[in-house]
């Protein structure tokens, strides 16, 4: 390619790249709020029914899904199938959340609907974060290191020319080790998370697992350029789309879908139950980082496969069988 050539990619390239990423990062957090929100209204159905059609005038902010009592809303927002409810007693109603699900949720439900004629409603919270992390930001700021290991995995492993299952011992004991120091620090030594301390380094390990095999399996059948497309896909999409600093209801479309079906959204779900829910709605986030890592293992073995058989011009093996010379 000729110098002009390659400075007009360049003019061209980069600020394409920087448009695609400023529109990432910045218009799901420009276009906040809440959709189909899962929320509980509890009580007796004549003493919910103002309740619901209030909140049915938020225009499709809330998905409202009804319990009999108090203790079935909270047995709910403990499993994560919603994220707070309106418990309507004698005494007036009293609104639950659930701090650890997502502090923005929480502070939304409080703002939107935590009054009542004018008065502040009780607030009960649920699922409260631990102490030495009141705000969650411990467990939201780890899903970019878990990318950024996920990518430089890919390109280490590329640079040493690690292939085949080689490469895949390597990704699959890098990941391992990322989980157990991930744990060390997240939970040991600051306090932030508070389950059970084997799944949370198990969920910090399947995380980097699933992008460290995507980007190396990736550079494995591409090249170089294949750990530019796994940047692409974890970096560029799948941490803006995350929704693990708010929460996907509060994503526009096409990005709360499309950044659950990526690693580090699935990921942040998968942390955020094995740390305070006690494993609770685990099955979709392990299904999908499972999918990411049985995909990028199979590539890397793929990879390996079409480069031996590219260097032995197509045969599994060099030497070729030669008909015997005919008798004269």
């Amino acid at each position: 390619m000729s110098h002009g050539r390659s400075m007009i990619t360049v003019v061209l390239l980069v600020p394409t790249v920087i448009a695609l990423a400023l529109w990432a990062f910045l218009w799901p957090n420009a276009r906040l709020a809440p959709r189909d929100l899962p929320l509980g209204v509890a009580g007796p159905g004549q003493a919910t029914a103002p309740v619901k059609t209030e909140l049915e005038q938020y225009d499709g902010a809330f998905e409202v899904h009804p319990y009999a009592d108090e203790a079935a809303a909270r047995t709910a927002i403990e499993r994560r199938e919603i994220y707070g409810a309106v418990v309507v007693t004698q005494q007036g109603p009293q609104l639950l959340t659930a701090s650890a699900a997502s502090p923005a949720v929480a502070q939304l439900l409080t703002d939107a609907i935590g009054e009542q004629g004018g008065r502040p409603m009780p607030t009960k919270d649920v699922v409260a974060l631990p102490e030495e992390d009141p705000r969650g930001t411990a467990l939201n700021a780890s899903v970019l290191p878990m990318t950024l290991a996920g990518i430089a995995m890919g390109g280490v492993v590329t640079v040493l020319g690690l292939r085949g299952t080689r490469a895949a011992t390597a990704v699959l004991g890098t990941a391992s080790a990322i989980g157990l120091v991930a744990a060390g620090i997240a939970h040991s030594w600051l306090g932030a998370l508070t389950g059970d301390w084997w799944a949370e380094a198990g969920a910090f390990a399947l995380v980097a697992l699933a992008g460290g095999a995507t980007v190396t399996g990736l550079a494995a059948l591409l090249g170089t350029g294949g750990i530019g497309l796994g940047a692409l896909l974890l970096m560029l999409l799948g941490n803006p789309f995350s929704g693990v600093s708010t929460a996907p209801e509060l994503l526009p479309e096409p990005a709360a879908t499309l950044g659950q079906w990526l690693p580090p959204g699935a990921g942040g779900q998968l942390l955020r139950s094995a740390s305070y829910f006690d494993g609770n709605a685990v099955g979709g986030p392990l299904v999908t980082l499972g999918i990411w890592g049985l995909l990028g293992l199979s590539l890397i073995w793929l990879g390996a496969l079409i480069k031996r058989r590219h260097a032995t011009g197509g045969h599994d093996s060099v030497a070729e069988v030669r008909p015997a010379a005919s008798p004269v």
